[in-house]
C-alpha cells in the first residue's frame, strides 16, 4: 500500500500517501494503520518525522491514536465537524464584515430556496408552518432569544429541503453562529420580529406554489434589507 518517500518531501509524501489511502477507500473507517516501526520502514523515515507526520493527519481528522498495548493510529470516519467548528469559529470571532456575510448569504441563500421551493415535500411545509407557528408564538410573548433561535431553525430548514448535503452544512454553520451579528448590531423587538415572520409567511406560501424565483426574491430581499438595518446601526455615532 505504501512505498518509500520522496527524500527531498519525505513529510509531506508520508502525509500525502496516508490520506490518499484514506480517501480513495484503501483504509477503512476503524481500521488500524501498520505498527509504527512498520511504517518507518516502509516509508524509509525516522520515527520523529512518521510521529509528525501522524499527528497532521490526526487533526485533520483522518485518523485517531490511541495510547497503551492495543493502540495505534486508526482509521476515522470522516465528517464535518472539523470544518464546522473552523467555520462557526470564524463567524463567531467577528472576523467576517457585514457585507461580505450579506453578499454570500443574498447569493447562496437565494439558489437554496430555489431548490427548497422545487424539492419541498408536503411533509417539510407542514414542518416549516410548525416552526412558523412557534416563532410567532415567542414574538406575541416577547421572548426574543427563543424567536432568534427559532428563526435560525427555519433557516436551517430551508437548508435540508434542498436535499443538497453541501447547501445544507453551508446554511446550518452560518445560522447556527449568526445570532451574535444581530445582538450586536440589531437587537430584536416586536416591529424587526413581525418584518422576519411576515417574510417567512411570504417565503412559505411560495414554497407551497412551488414558485422558486419568488421565494428566492424574498429571501435575498430580506437578507438585503435586515443588512441594511445593520450597517445603519454601524455608522450611527
Amino acid at each position: 500500500m505504501f512505498k518509500r518517500a520522496k527524500q527531498n518531501r519525505v513529510f509531506q509524501d508520508v502525509v500525502d500517501q496516508i490520506q490518499d489511502a484514506i480517501l480513495e477507500g484503501k483504509l477503512a473507517p476503524g481500521q488500524k494503520l501498520p505498527a509504527e516501526r512498520d511504517l518507518k520502514d516502509m516509508f524509509n523515515t525516522s520515527r520523529g518525522t512518521l510521529r509528525e507526520a501522524l499527528r497532521v493527519l490526526e487533526q485533520k481528522g483522518l485518523i485517531e491514536i490511541k495510547l497503551g498495548v492495543a493502540g495505534g493510529a486508526i482509521v476515522k470516519q470522516i465528517d464535518t465537524e472539523p470544518i464546522i467548528e473552523s467555520l462557526a469559529l470564524l463567524i463567531r470571532s467577528g472576523g467576517i464584515a457585514l457585507e461580505h456575510l450579506a453578499e454570500f448569504r443574498i447569493k447562496i441563500e437565494g439558489s437554496i430556496v430555489e431548490l427548497a421551493a422545487l424539492r419541498a415535500t408536503p411533509e417539510d411545509i407542514r414542518e416549516m408552518e410548525l416552526l412558523y407557528k412557534k416563532a410567532k408564538a415567542y414574538c406575541d410573548k416577547g421572548d426574543w432569544e427563543n424567536f432568534l433561535k427559532t428563526d435560525e431553525t427555519m433557516h436551517s430548514y430551508l437548508g435540508t429541503m434542498s436535499r443538497n448535503p453541501i447547501f445544507q452544512f453551508i446554511q446550518k454553520s452560518i445560522h447556527d453562529n449568526i445570532h451574535q451579528y444581530y445582538e450586536s448590531y440589531l437587537p430584536m423587538n416586536h416591529e424587526r420580529t413581525l418584518e422576519n415572520l411576515n417574510d417567512f409567511e411570504r417565503i412559505i406560501a411560495a414554497i407551497k406554489m412551488k414558485d422558486a424565483a419568488t421565494a428566492a426574491d424574498i429571501i435575498r430581499d430580506h437578507v438585503e434589507r435586515f443588512n441594511k438595518k445593520m450597517q445603519e446601526k454601524t455608522h450611527r455615532p
